[in-house]
């Protein structure tokens, strides 16, 4: 990845660097969301400043992992970082590590990590947010600061699951650089990016060091409040990464706090159009329906025995001819529903009871 600026250096042109692009203080609230400072967490007995921001926050610092099902039918694996701001559950990542995830899996920084599954409720991809919730209670969380408060030189500290090392998150400090950076992303897998590109405005740069994997963590004050959203750094260029400025993603927190995306059904498959084509290929005896390209091991379609090369024909009594016909039944039904699943598998028909998942991403199909 590269950077180059403008002339005036307004603007700032890198490539995406995160791991999810590759295969691997006593009670107080936040300003967005009202949620409680992680609980009975406590400040170590030094009298080191960034040690007691580390100890109150590390609680609340999560691995994100995503498994990905490409529409070739490869899978793969994507790490990146959250933190959680709800105690009942509410995380906060980047869009670009749970894009394309058939699974997202949320881990807590304990020794011996809590796992929960998460999906996304919300969040603005344009701009690299995802909100996803996890079933959880009484979690420990960290409070939302203002970015608008901050000055040149103030000292910061960055925690991810850098590289995706094992051992838990890892921490960096240093200096915000500069302020109200606009910087521009490529990302070939954001589908709602005009020209593969997003453009972040009002971003901080810092110099502490930002890897792959700290994609979505959080950029912490010294009173251990998020001032920005852990993004993008630069594999050429020494200290030199960026945050999103907290204070730009507080809307979009709060709007799918207050009106989460509603839960719909999940298969876990990666499918196709059934072309003619294809039909004779497969030999069906359907000319229509949707051509499943591959399942996402251990998910629904997968436990109920759906194979790469069934034809789905109908789903819960509905006739499928198309791939939208499929979605739009899926998005009719709700997790834990058990559905008949009727495939044609090289002319014959077999019916396959399906239970049905939550979907990970509002815009993934089926």
């Amino acid at each position: 990845m590269k950077i180059r600026s403008s002339a005036t250096f307004a603007l700032v042109v890198l490539g995406l660097v995160a791991s999810a692009c590759t295969i691997q203080a006593g009670q107080q609230s936040s300003p967005a969301t009202g949620a409680p400072l992680s609980a009975g967490s406590t400040a170590p007995s030094t009298d080191e400043p960034v040690a007691q921001v580390v100890s109150q926050t590390l609680p609340a610092v999560v691995n994100v992992t995503t498994d990905i099902l490409t529409p070739q039918g490869q899978t793969g694996e994507g790490v990146g970082t959250g933190f959680i701001v709800r105690s009942d559950g509410i995380v906060v990542t980047n869009c670009h590590v749970v894009e394309g995830g058939t699974k997202i899996t949320v881990s807590t920084a304990a020794k011996d990590p809590q796992k929960y599954d998460a999906r996304v409720i919300g969040g603005d991809c344009q701009h690299d947010l995802a909100v996803l919730k996890i079933d959880g209670n009484n979690l420990p969380t960290v409070p939302l600061g203002d970015s608008a408060d901050m000055v040149l030189g103030q000292r910061v500290i960055a925690i991810g699951y850098a590289l995706a090392l094992q051992g838990g998150p890892t921490v960096t400090t240093g200096i915000v650089s500069a302020l109200d950076r606009t910087v521009q992303v490529q990302d070939p897998n954001c589908t709602v990016c005009k020209n593969f590109s997003r453009t972040y405005s009002s971003v901080i740069q810092t110099d502490a060091a930002i890897n792959h994997g700290n994609s979505g963590g959080p950029l912490l004050n010294m009173e251990g409040q998020v001032v920005g959203i852990n993004s993008a750094g630069d594999d050429n260029a020494q200290n030199i990464g960026f945050a999103i400025a907290i204070d730009a993603a507080k809307d979009a927190i709060d709007q799918a706090i207050a009106s989460p995306l509603a839960p719909t059904g999940y298969m876990g498959i990666t499918t196709a159009p059934l072309t003619p084509g294809l039909a004779q290929q497969l030999g069906t005896v359907t000319q229509s329906g949707a051509y499943v390209v591959g399942t996402n091991k251990g998910g629904p379609a997968d436990k109920a025995g759906m194979k790469s090369g069934d034809v789905i024909v109908s789903v819960d009594g509905k006739s499928v001819a198309t791939v939208d016909d499929l979605e739009s039944i899926l998005n009719g039904l709700q997790p834990g529903t058990s559905v008949p699943v009727v495939v044609d598998r090289g002319g014959q028909q077999v019916t396959l009871n399906v239970t049905l998942a939550a979907r990970p991403l509002p815009s993934q199909l089926p």
